[in-house]
């Protein structure tokens, strides 16, 4: 990282920005075109878990490269000023890397679904009928690397 004043290495503050926030953007590559997308997310353990439709141009892609990127963004806010070039961003952000897989065991896309519900909620005791999960696509993220970075926190 370029700036080191800004760069959060206390892996306890990574996983409450991850651990808090809603919207992970998922990064993909599709035959060196980038393709990103805003998705709610549920985090465990060094996962990230998110749902989507079982179709459609993130599926395409992941199914012929399974590498991603993803980011996090808590807290953003513009801080203004008299001059222009005084204007500065406050916010702290996670960034990392992995690899992304489909899961298809209908077990396992209940246990994501309450993990993503729970990121939302704050309640673990939702019910899923196994009808309406047969037809969710659960994707889940399993973190390589990660980095955080803050401006305007202490």
């Amino acid at each position: 990282m370029r700036k080191k004043d800004k760069e959060i290495t206390d892996r306890g503050e990574i996983e409450k920005i991850i651990s808090s926030n809603k919207i992970c953007r998922i990064a993909l590559s599709d035959n060196n075109s980038p393709y990103i997308v805003p998705m709610n997310y549920g985090y465990k353990e060094n996962k990230i878990f998110l749902h989507t439709g079982k179709t459609g141009k993130k599926i395409d892609i992941i199914k012929k490269n399974n590498k991603v990127c993803f980011e996090i963004t808590d807290s953003a806010e513009i801080t203004q000023a008299e001059r222009a070039c005084d204007f500065s961003t406050k916010y702290r952000c996670v960034i990392g890397f992995g690899t992304i897989k489909i899961v298809d065991d209908l077990n396992k896309k209940k246990e994501a679904l309450q993990i993503i519900m729970n990121q939302h909620t704050n309640k673990n005791d939702w019910q899923f009928p196994d009808k309406i999960v047969s037809k969710t696509m659960i994707l889940k993220i399993e973190i390589e690397s990660i980095t955080g970075k803050k401006s305007g926190f202490s």
